[in-house]
C-alpha cells in the first residue's frame, strides 16, 4: 500500500496543506510543535477513524477555524494505491463541529472515492501502522491502552470486530444498569440471562480475534526484538483475559498463548457466559461486571521480567517498536497490503548499537514516514537514500 497524496485542511495546526509523497522514507525534520507529529496523526486517522493521541476528536478541528464560527469542519483527504489494484482510491474524513444548544458536537463524514460510506465500511481499507513516543505508556500503564490498542488494531484488519465491540459494549451497559436496579431494587436475577447471551456471544468473538492476534504477534515481534538486541533479549507478549478457561490465574507460560487461540468460539463462549452467571451475587453487590474481555488485559515480558514494572527505558522502548515491526508483518499477511509505516521520534532514548540496528530494518519498508528533531540522529546512509522534509509552522518544504 502506498499514499500517494495527503491534503490537510482546518487539522491541528495545519490550516491548508496539499503535497505529494514520496515512496520509500520521508524524513520529517522540524522543532517541537511544528506540526510533525499531527501529519502522522491525520494518516493514522485515516486507518482506524480515531485518534491516539486525544480522546475527543473535536480538539482535531483547527482552533482558528473554531474561532471564525459554527459549523467548523476539518479535511482529510488521502489518494492512495492498493497493491494489485490498477487504480488508485481515495479516502476523505470530514470533521464537522457544529453548535449544539450551549455546546458542540462533532459529526463525521467519510467518502471513499467520492461516495459517502459507514464508519464500519471504512475501516480497512487503507492500514497504518503508528509508533508515538508516548504509547510507551501502553506497556507501563493501565489495562485500558493495551485493550484500546488492540481494539485499534483489529478494527482495521478484522471485519466485523467493531461491530462485535460495539454489541458487546450494548450489553455490558445494559446488564450493568440491570445489576445496579437488582442492588436497589431487588428483583429476578434470571433477567440477567438475556444480556449475559449477548455478552458471552460477542465476548467470544472478541476474545478469539484477540488471543490469535496476540499469538501471532508475539511469534513475530520476538523474532525482531531478537534481531534489535542482538540476541540478548527475549520478549514475549503474555495475555492476560479477565475470565481465563485455561485455569484462572494460571497464564505463565508462552504455551499458553497458544493454547488458548486455539479454542473456538463456542468454547470460550459457553465458559464465559457461566462464569457470569456464577459471579451474579458478586456482582449485584457490585452493581458492575467484573468478568469479560472488558477487562481484559496483555504484558510485555522480558523472559519472566514485566517490562512494564521493571523495565529500562531503552528495554521499554525497544519492546514497543519490536510489537510495531510485528504489527505491520501481522497486518501484511491478514489483508495482503503493507501498512504505511508511521514513526514519531523513533531514535530518542536509544543507544548507538540499537539505532544501527533499527535503521537497518527501517531500509526494508516500502513507505515510511518518521519524524525527528535532530537530523544527525541518522546515519548519513539513510539520511542519503530518503527524502527530507523541513516542517515549521505546518508548512512543509523540501530539503
Amino acid at each position: 500500500m502506498r499514499l500517494l497524496r495527503l491534503a490537510l485542511q482546518n487539522f491541528r495546526n495545519y490550516v491548508r496543506l496539499d503535497e505529494t509523497l514520496p515512496e520509500g522514507a520521508l524524513l520529517l525534520v522540524g522543532g517541537n510543535a511544528q506540526g510533525k507529529t499531527s501529519l502522522l496523526e491525520a494518516v493514522y486517522y485515516l486507518a482506524t477513524l480515531a485518534s491516539f493521541h486525544t480522546r475527543h476528536d473535536r480538539e482535531l478541528v483547527n482552533f482558528a477555524a473554531r474561532r471564525l464560527g459554527y459549523p467548523a469542519v476539518g479535511r482529510i483527504v488521502a489518494e492512495f494505491r492498493r497493491e494489485g489494484e490498477p487504480a488508485p482510491h481515495t479516502l476523505e474524513v470530514r470533521l464537522i463541529l457544529e453548535a449544539n444548544g450551549n455546546g458542540f458536537r462533532l459529526r463525521r463524514e467519510v467518502l471513499l472515492d467520492g461516495l459517502k460510506k459507514k464508519l464500519a465500511e471504512a475501516l480497512g481499507v487503507f492500514n497504518a501502522v503508528l509508533f508515538l513516543p508516548q504509547m510507551t505508556e501502553m506497556i507501563t500503564g493501565a489495562p485500558e491502552s493495551r485493550r484500546r490498542y488492540l481494539n485499534m488494531l483489529l478494527s482495521q484488519v478484522q471485519p466485523g470486530y467493531i461491530q462485535a465491540l460495539n454489541e458487546y459494549t450494548q450489553a455490558l451497559t445494559q446488564r450493568n444498569a440491570l445489576l445496579k436496579m437488582l442492588a436497589e431494587q431487588g428483583g429476578d436475577w434470571e433477567q440477567l440471562t438475556y444480556w449475559e447471551t449477548r455478552l458471552a456471544h460477542h465476548g467470544a468473538a472478541l476474545m478469539v480475534a484477540r488471543s490469535r492476534a496476540l499469538a501471532a504477534l508475539a511469534r513475530q515481534a520476538r523474532q525482531v526484538h531478537w534481531r534489535l538486541t542482538q540476541n540478548l533479549e527475549n520478549l514475549r507478549l503474555h495475555y492476560v483475559p479477565a475470565y481465563d478457561p485455561l485455569s484462572e490465574g494460571r497464564l505463565l507460560a508462552a504455551t499458553d498463548n497458544e493454547a488458548l487461540a486455539a479454542l473456538s468460539p463456542e468454547t470460550l463462549e459457553s465458559g464465559l457466559q457461566g462464569a457470569l452467571r456464577q459471579r451474579r451475587a458478586e456482582e449485584v453487590a457490585r452493581g458492575m461486571t467484573t468478568v469479560g474481555p472488558h477487562r481484559d488485559d496483555f504484558r510485555f515480558l522480558d523472559g519472566k521480567l514485566d517490562l512494564g514494572l521493571y523495565g529500562s527505558r531503552g528495554q521499554i522502548r525497544t519492546a514497543l517498536l519490536s510489537l510495531k515491526m510485528a504489527e505491520m508483518a501481522w497486518m501484511t499477511a491478514q489483508t495482503g497490503q503493507r501498512p504505511v509505516l508511521l514513526l514519531d521520534e523513533i531514535l530518542a532514548e536509544l543507544d548507538a548499537r540499537r539505532r544501527v540496528d533499527l535503521q537497518a530494518y527501517l531500509a526494508e519498508a516500502e513507505q515510511v514516514l518518521l519524524t525527528t528533531t535532530d537530523l544527525h540522529l541518522f546515519s548519513p546512509a539513510f539520511v542519503a537514500q530518503s527524502t527530507v522534509w523541513r516542517v515549521e509552522q505546518g508548512r512543509l518544504t523540501a530539503s
